[in-house]
């Protein structure tokens, strides 16, 4: 009779094929690295066939073989999770963890708020939170280490399912003492010659700032090289309180308190479409896609005053 792979070997290659590195891998999967790479070995000894190319030195490579294993081992977990997962879910909705993932655009400004609600609505539910950017927080739901995750729309979303939750307006973040802060709410178009500060390389809410200031502004490419970088919301605040230039902040971020003792003050913008959309994803075919749906409804609770709720299509 034909051995087959373990679900734990399959979570083994899944880990080293998403992260790339042994001892990583092993920590996400909370073994040893000498218990991980047995577990992957053994698979490859019951498929004699080798999944790693052991040639290349420290690098993590894996064959043409491992390639196709590592394809097929993702669906086939999936498909097992699946299987325990509908069981419950038609047992008990609404109970157990759900892994959910959020953006740092989102993450400590819904959170405070998110955690408590799902406590009180849903006290069988065990949330267990990740930070991180929105193309790594896609590919964990892809390999099945999150259900759910809270993502700024639009985005390319593939193989997600996703409910909008609400229309979260961009407001202008500019020193007190800036002239257009004088302003009760300040047209896109005047911000042309005003130097921007824009949040790093992989966040999405840097691509969608350059979406809307490239309608107005007439940028020729992603933005000018003379805009500022932060790595986070908190620190660009404090460059733009320091006179290096303005900013787009979500109305989420503002609400939040993030400008209280900053000299930073915010202003509506006119003359564009300037907000993100905040939803809700998860996997297309979850078998807990009505959990999430159910959960979704809860969340709409949770939007900024003057945020508008976003209908389903």
């Amino acid at each position: 009779m034909m051995i087959l792979p373990s679900p734990q070997q399959l979570r083994y290659l899944l880990a080293l094929a998403e992260l790339r590195h042994f001892g990583r891998a092993a920590s996400a999967c909370a073994v040893t690295q000498s218990t991980l790479s047995a577990g992957i070995l053994a698979l490859e000894r019951q498929l004699d066939a080798s999944l790693l190319d052991r040639e290349v030195g420290k690098r993590v490579v894996f064959t043409l073989l491992g390639e196709e294993v590592v394809r097929r081992a993702r669906v086939a977990l999936e498909l097992l999770e699946g299987i325990a997962q509908i069981a419950q879910a038609s047992r008990e909705p609404m109970t157990g963890p759900v892994r959910l993932g959020v953006i740092p655009t989102i993450g400590p400004f819904i959170l405070p708020r998110l955690i408590p609600l799902v406590r009180e609505w849903f006290p069988q539910i065990r949330l267990i939170i990740t930070e991180d950017m929105t193309e790594r927080l896609l590919e964990k739901i892809a390999v099945g280490r999150l259900d759910a995750m809270l993502l700024a729309m639009p985005c390319v979303c593939e193989g997600l399912e996703t409910i909008p939750l609400w229309r979260d307006p961009f407001v202008l973040a500019l020193p007190q003492h800036h002239e257009l802060a004088k302003l009760s709410s300040v047209p896109l178009e005047m911000l042309g010659n005003e130097r921007m500060v824009l949040l790093e390389d992989g966040h999405c809410l840097r691509d969608q700032t350059v979406d809307v200031c490239r309608q107005e502004r007439n940028w020729a490419g992603n933005e000018p090289e003379s805009a500022h970088t932060a790595s986070a919301l908190h620190t660009l605040v404090r460059m733009i309180g320091e006179d290096l230039g303005v900013g787009l902040l979500p109305e989420l971020a503002v609400a939040s308190g993030i400008l209280e003792g900053t000299g930073v003050v915010a202003r509506p913008v006119t003359g564009g479409p300037a907000w993100r959309t905040i939803g809700l994803g998860w996997r297309l075919k979850s078998p807990r896609t009505e959990d999430f749906r159910v959960l979704a409804r809860t969340l709409k609770t949770l939007s900024p005053a003057g945020a508008e709720p976003v209908l389903q299509q």
